[in-house]
């Protein structure tokens, strides 16, 4: 009989935060997969999940290219979904751990969408997204009453983010590594900056809490790094 495919959302950091419904989905588990770049070893959300595996489970690290090239060169992906396919044959239950929600932003999806229409059982499990999580830690509404809330990716055109920022009360800006002195100026530009706070790796090591943007615009910022606003 063939294992089941689980997608677990671990969260943003905190082991804590996981479900118990992750956190059985991961004692299932006879396989976890831990997807990783090309260019970093190890896995930030395997580290999360840690606390919960059992201690004979088998760790399969998987490099996946960057999603932009996906379309162009899906080798390195139908290497992976084979590896998986065939865990699964030989009965083992499979998990793919990611950051934040499998649904969101996550590397699952691609995954998730080789999947689907193969012969297997697949559970995705939730997990809580960065911002929900920082706007409790520091105590940060995201939005409340009649209030538009959009989630912007940093990474879209610039004019794209400038029409959500104009129809939205409150905005979460992500994927802000890249091109965060753009964002802050834009931020600005929209008068946006002042109620900000960025909070980068929120839950884990080296967590850092930014309220001031405009002071800290030219800095280089983690990866893992999330902005919350509003409209005053």
């Amino acid at each position: 009989m063939s294992g089941i495919f689980y997608g677990i959302g671990v969260g943003p950091g905190d082991p804590e935060l996981l479900t118990m419904k992750a956190i059985h989905a991961i004692q299932k588990a006879d396989v976890l997969i831990a997807p990783k770049t090309e260019k970093k070893d190890g896995s930030v959300a395997l580290s999360i999940a840690k606390p919960y595996f059992k201690p004979d489970i088998e760790i399969v690290y998987q490099v996946f290219p960057m999603v932009k090239g996906f379309e162009t060169d899906t080798a390195a992906w139908e290497a992976n979904k084979a590896e998986i396919l065939n865990l699964l044959k030989a009965g083992k239950n499979v998990a793919f751990l990611t950051l934040g929600d499998p649904m969101f932003f996550s590397t699952y999806i691609y995954i998730y969408r080789l999947l689907e229409h193969e012969d297997v059982t697949i559970e995705t499990i939730p997990g809580v997204p960065a911002f929900a999580a920082i706007g409790s830690y520091v105590g940060y509404p995201i939005v409340e009453g009649n209030d538009i809330l959009t989630i912007i990716p940093a990474t879209a055109p610039e004019d794209k983010i400038e029409k959500a920022m104009d129809a939205a009360d409150n905005v979460v800006l992500m994927k802000v590594y890249k091109n965060f002195p753009e964002m802050a100026e834009l931020l600005k530009k929209k008068h946006l900056s002042k109620q900000a706070v960025m909070v980068s790796r929120a839950g884990l090591s080296e967590e850092r809490i930014i309220r001031d943007i405009e002071a800290h615009k030219d800095e280089h910022v983690n990866y893992l790094s999330t902005i919350l606003t509003r409209k005053q």
